[in-house]
């Protein structure tokens, strides 16, 4: 059943309760990166491996997100300031026992590529807390697998 979340902004990305931050690198520079996360929602499910479904809602101010597993998400856009930050939060979403989620990807130039930094913030009760942070292995794994996908997919 899902679930309204409480809303948070940019700055719940360095204050959560739990924060899980990745970062890696990518061949392309960083307006092509940015261009991948914020412009080509529909893109996502091509190189973020979990992703299903994800589409731009609301004109672009929204998205909408399904994972494999059916976790599902409806989200508002944070911040999109080309070519450095986009962040967006959850509004609704069927995971049990979130309180407040968001996402936010820094972008940086590194020699001719870009340095990715993802952060997931995340708040809920404590057995919440502890999952999450007991899936930073699994998301790690994840975020290098995107980060190579997203890397082969932008120097075709």
């Amino acid at each position: 059943m899902a679930h309204r979340l409480r809303p948070v902004g940019p700055e719940f990305a360095g204050v959560a309760p739990v924060r899980l931050v990745f970062e890696g690198e990518v061949s392309a520079p960083p307006e092509r990166v940015f261009r991948a996360l914020a412009e080509d929602v529909t893109g996502w499910a091509g190189w973020f491996g979990p992703v299903t479904l994800a589409r731009p809602l609301d004109g672009g101010a929204g998205r909408e997100i399904r994972l494999r597993g059916g976790a599902r998400f409806r989200e508002t856009v944070l911040v999109s300031e080309a070519p450095e930050v986009y962040a967006y939060r959850v509004d609704v979403t069927n995971v049990p026992g979130a309180r407040a989620l968001a996402e936010e990807w820094r972008l940086a130039p590194a020699g001719t590529g870009t340095r990715v930094r993802w952060t997931m913030a995340a708040d809920g009760p404590a057995p919440f807390r502890f999952a999450l942070r007991a899936s930073r292995p699994g998301l790690a794994r994840t975020f290098r697998s995107a980060v190579t996908s997203l890397d082969r997919r932008l120097t075709r």
